[in-house]
């Protein structure tokens, strides 16, 4: 898939790593003495989840739900579907749910509130980037790697198509 427009980089590598191992630091210090249990939202956030959990300094379980609101789309559809579930009983556990990006916020509050019928012991946000212009749900991330405009972005970990999710940077456009 060819791109359209000139990429313009966002966030370098460096900036992202540093800024994974901030949040690994804060998150560690906040979690000091639990295990928890992280669930990764794929497909866009297993880098940034594999990156953030080598920092976090307190036991981890991690596993994984599917969702799907976007399809091919720039935007979501708004109609947020769980395609699979996670495998680890999460009842009385400290749950970390970490995604990619949140925008409109309906994926995140979908997920939030079936994890909740799990009966958690508490859930937490992480997310790589937020993007609060787009916010229609009721819901904020407990923990933000950078806050961008309402920018198309893409890489590390977001896709364009169903490509480009291996740049190790973020990147928009230039129109």
């Amino acid at each position: 898939m060819e791109l359209h427009g000139k990429p313009k980089i966002l966030f370098s590598q460096d900036e992202i790593s540093k800024r994974v191992k901030e949040l690994g630091k804060v998150i560690s210090n906040d979690y000091k003495d639990r295990d928890i249990v992280v669930i990764s939202l794929l497909r866009g956030s297993f880098i940034f989840a594999a990156d953030l959990i080598r920092e976090l300094e307190v036991p981890v379980n991690i596993d994984f739900m599917t969702t799907s609101s976007y399809e091919h789309n720039e935007i979501s559809s708004g109609i947020v579907e769980i395609i699979n579930d996670v495998r680890t009983d999460i009842k009385d556990k400290d749950v970390l749910i970490v995604d990619d990006i949140i925008d409109s916020g309906h994926t995140m509050k979908k997920v939030v509130e079936f994890v909740g019928m799990k009966e958690p012991k508490s859930i937490n946000i992480c997310v790589m980037l937020d993007k609060p212009s787009r916010r229609e749900a009721d819901i904020a991330p407990d923990y933000v790697g950078f806050t961008i405009p309402d920018v198309f972005i893409v890489g590390y970990g977001l896709n364009y198509g169903d490509y480009y999710r291996n740049i190790p940077y973020i990147f928009t456009f230039d129109e």
